[in-house]
């Protein structure tokens, strides 16, 4: 099946490759113009833009698929069919059948009954810009755009320049289906970026690096923008004492190779019970081998973006190597000496053993098919070892649901946990997903999206027969002292019961 646009002509004029900051603002003025002039929008409204959005994605489905594949030098169709074309079909089903229910105003009946009729309003903030990454460049600008809509706001998008063919297609595509002062698409290498993220948005939401995070933050602090940052992380996994080694090796190698590795929610190290270890390594080289009998070939293989990434991983696994690392390839004998092929940018599966805090893979997110193994003589000392390091945005266990799982989850943090297998915290409908610390800030998905772009605002009204701010102008008299003495030793008579203290 063919998917093409029914338009020949876009409705609206694709900014220029690399797009001046002057130009970026009489944009944003152009969509808060028009945003201030339509007020909040209907609910029919919203979902209308929801829907032309998603009808730019399936009428170009063939075209990005194909600059996908251009842009990473591989990567297979159904792998981008998937995630960046399908991935976020689900949340559009959520948004449309909820938006009405969402968008409705609260009402606090106990504010009522004291004569204060009270109700909270979800009001659109504006101009959302959305600042997305390279690794899913189509589905992680797409989703939070849907949402945005879903709360009534106007979009600008900055796609990563480093899928350039891809960028361009997407550019062209929202063309079609919106005006500028609707939704529009920037693309263009770090000034525009920097350019883009100094704008002053109602709002920005951001996918990508801790280290390029921190900019965007404080660029929309200069601005007082309120932020979303959607980042990464070391993310851990913990193979139980009780876990199937078999089961956990075959899933973890499958999850560290989504995407070829290239993934926030992969994990970057595994750790096993230092008298599995063998069986665990063994179990993930069959595992592995199944997946890719042969790799330096194989069409299924998803390779490094680009040139950069590839010696950037290649470096983290030499590094680790020189400093005494037993690092296994795990591909077939043939292939062994012709991998890594920095032409293709292929990197082989590869597990590293005997990782120290000294290696700079040991610090730094992998985002690429390496991962480490890490052996532990009890789960308090896996569980230090994770505690002791930045929160990840994602965490992982395999094994039963024990005391053991349970203290795990109680004591540490992260963006969210999947036990026995791979973020699937990440796509359960109505749950919110985000980082916490260095792997983020903020929420979106579903509601949680609708929330994170929406203004809640409280509206009250006073039906009492007296006005609350005279009552506490002067004079003070000792009356109203003693009053509010008495007040006080009330309160502190409650909190010491609470406390179990006698007075």
């Amino acid at each position: 099946m063919t998917l093409t646009s029914p338009r020949t002509t876009p409705v609206a004029q694709v900014p220029e490759e690399g797009i001046t900051a002057a130009a970026l603002s009489e944009l944003l003025a152009a969509q808060q113009r028009a945003f201030l002039t339509e007020g909040p929008p209907s609910a029919a409204v919203r979902i209308d833009r929801i829907d032309r959005l998603t009808a730019a994605l399936l009428e170009h489905a063939d075209e990005l698929t194909a600059a996908l594949n251009a842009d990473f030098g591989n990567r297979p169709e159904a792998n981008s069919l998937s995630s960046d074309i399908l991935g976020a079909m689900s949340d559009v089903t959520d948004v449309r059948e909820n938006l009405e229910a969402w968008m409705a105003d609260v009402e606090i009946p106990a504010a009522a009954a004291k004569g204060l009729p009270t109700h909270i309003q979800n009001r659109p903030k504006g101009v959302v810009g959305i600042i997305g990454p390279w690794n899913f460049p189509v589905s992680l600008v797409f989703q939070p755009a849907v949402e945005a809509f879903a709360a009534g706001n106007r979009v600008m998008i900055k796609f990563s320049e480093v899928p350039s063919r891809t960028a361009e297609v997407f550019a062209r595509a929202v063309a079609t289906r919106f005006p500028q002062d609707e939704a529009v698409v920037v693309r263009g290498g770090t000034e525009t970026s920097v350019a883009f993220s100094e704008l002053p948005f109602d709002h920005l939401f951001f996918t990508g690096s801790p280290g390029v995070g921190r900019h965007v933050a404080a660029a929309a602090g200069r601005n007082l923008t309120p932020v979303t940052l959607e980042l990464g992380g070391k993310n851990p996994v913990v193979v139980g004492p009780d876990a199937d080694v078999q089961v956990a090796a075959e899933r973890v190698s499958a999850a560290r190779m989504m995407n070829g590795g290239q993934l926030c929610l992969c994990p970057d190290y595994v750790l096993v019970p230092e008298d599995k270890v063998e069986a665990f390594v063994g179990a993930f080289r069959t595992a592995m081998r199944g997946y890719f009998p042969a790799y330096r070939e194989n069409p299924d293989v998803v390779t490094l973006v680009d040139d950069r990434n590839f010696a950037r991983v290649k470096g983290l696994v030499d590094d680790a190597r020189a400093k005494g690392a037993e690092v296994i390839t795990m591909v077939p004998e043939d292939e062994q000496a012709a991998l890594p092929d920095a032409a293709t940018r292929r990197m082989p599966p590869t597990l590293l053993l005997g990782v120290t805090d000294e290696m700079t893979i040991a610090h730094e997110e992998v985002f690429g098919p390496v991962i480490s193994v890490l052996p532990y003589g009890t789960v308090r000392e896996a569980i230090d070892y994770i505690t002791a390091k930045p929160h990840p945005l994602a965490a992982y266990w395999y094994g039963d649901d024990t005391a053991e799982f349970r203290e795990f989850v109680r004591r540490t943090t992260s963006g969210g946990v999947t036990r026995n297998d791979m973020a699937l915290h990440f796509g359960i409908e109505g749950a919110p997903f985000g980082g916490v610390g260095q792997s983020g800030s903020g929420a979106y998905h579903g509601k949680a999206g609708f929330d994170t772009f929406s203004h809640q605002r409280t509206i009250t009204q006073s039906a009492l027969p007296f006005g609350v701010a005279p009552s506490a102008m002067p004079p003070y008299t000792a009356e109203k002292r003693d009053q509010l003495r008495g007040a006080v030793a009330q309160a502190l008579t409650a909190v010491r019961k609470q406390l179990g203290e006698s007075d």
